[in-house]
């Protein structure tokens, strides 16, 4: 359960990892150790995954981002396990989900032009038999965030909040 202190923690790491702990203390309201040891629970608790750096794709020439509709006709344990591991062992491959709906697999890419996408294309169906693939490129990037609405994020009771803040002063 989070408090009020862990939103806007979380809503900082969010926006830069690379933040002091003493920084997103004053920014919270906390000393620089009762915000360590936060931070520390919120990892210790799965809120907080790994820190990452985002890198520019434009400057790594990938500039193209494809969205790879897959449709199959194989619905058994064996065949999903190996269609998993194929896929994940793609670089080019930066998201995978498995939907509900018409479309079974959705798959995004990243890759330089249409020629790395037809390469990639190429190596997947060599490895596995695939019922219906279909592809569509973003032409814009609209909206594109690691950021995480915390506004879902279970909350303590005002019982619990006041224990734990008097807890960690």
């Amino acid at each position: 359960m989070l408090d009020e202190l862990d939103r806007k923690i979380l809503a900082i790491l969010q926006v830069d990892s690379t933040i002091s702990v003493q920084d997103i203390g004053d920014k919270v309201g906390l000393s620089a150790t009762p915000c360590w040891r936060r931070i520390q629970k919120l990892e210790n608790a799965g809120y907080i995954r790994r820190r990452v750096a985002l890198l520019d794709p434009e400057k790594l020439n990938l500039g193209v981002s494809v969205f790879i509709a897959v449709k199959t006709n194989q619905h058994n344990a064996e065949w999903v396990d190996r269609f998993r591991r194929i896929v994940i062992g793609f670089p080019e491959v930066v998201d995978f989900f498995r939907l509900s709906g018409d479309v079974d697999y959705l798959i995004r890419a990243v890759v330089p032009d249409i020629r790395a996408y037809d390469e990639l294309y190429r190596r997947l169906i060599e490895k596995i038999d695939l019922y219906d693939v279909s592809s569509m490129f973003a032409m814009e990037q609209i909206k594109s965030t690691t950021e995480l609405p915390l506004v879902y994020a279970p909350a303590q009771s005002g019982r619990e909040a006041a224990a734990r803040q008097s807890a960690t002063l």
